[in-house]
């Protein structure tokens, strides 16, 4: 009798701890409306380790956004391509300057980050176009593009599409920091004494020599 007792005692403390039967429907309804928050033409960015990633969205819970991938390259099996970008094709997409502008769900383009909506918008140098005049620019450029990280990237692609003018705010803050790299003159100091160290380690040579020399008066040059 006493471990019947025990055990339903148990029982009960254990069910109050577990969430209400509704509750996983509920959150299920949620994703599933949530697509219905984002108008066609909105600009959708969600924030990575390094960097952040950018789309447009068409309706019907798709998200148009230029993405490395090598596979396109690879293969023309349009199933294959149309699985989610893995780490690796993102990668050998990124070595290889290979791209593809496609479509995918708002859950997949997000991939568990939190999304800001329009939040470029603040700060673009132009008046954003018209919603439908930017899905239309995002579907006409779906499929394979070339890729730079520096000059034909995500941001590139959404900055077109909604304002006319592709340009990276990423870029920009990058190439700001390596003029000011550059432009300090306690670097010219050190490449100089790393070159002296690797002549001094490996050998004077042409390989050691010559950009110990070179970089040095590059940035001294360029400061």
């Amino acid at each position: 009798m006493l471990d019947t007792l025990t055990f339903l005692l148990a029982h009960i403390k254990l069910s109050s701890l577990l969430p209400p039967p509704a509750a996983e429907p509920s959150r299920r309804r949620d994703r599933e409306e949530c697509p219905h928050r984002f108008r066609r033409g909105d600009l959708l960015e969600v924030r990575r380790t390094l960097f952040t990633h950018f789309g447009i969205y068409l309706g019907d819970d798709r998200v148009a956004h230029l993405i490395p991938d090598i596979l396109p390259v690879l293969t023309a099996d349009s199933r294959q391509i149309q699985e989610m970008v893995t780490n690796t094709r993102l990668l050998l997409g990124v070595l290889s300057k290979r791209a593809s502008v496609r479509a995918d769900s708002v859950e997949d383009f997000a991939y568990g980050a939190g999304i800001l909506l329009n939040a470029m918008d603040r700060a673009a140098r132009r008046s954003p176009l018209s919603g439908e005049e930017v899905a239309r620019r995002a579907e006409r450029l779906l499929g394979p593009v070339s890729y730079s990280l520096l000059w034909n990237n995500c941001e590139h692609f959404v900055t077109y599409c909604r304002y006319g003018s592709a340009q990276s705010l990423q870029t920009d803050q990058f190439c700001e920091w390596l003029k000011s790299l550059i432009r300090d003159q306690r670097n010219v100091a050190l490449t100089a004494l790393l070159g002296l160290l690797s002549m001094v380690w490996f050998g004077i040579s042409c390989s050691t020599a010559l950009p110990t020399l070179l970089i040095p008066f590059t940035l001294w040059m360029a400061s």
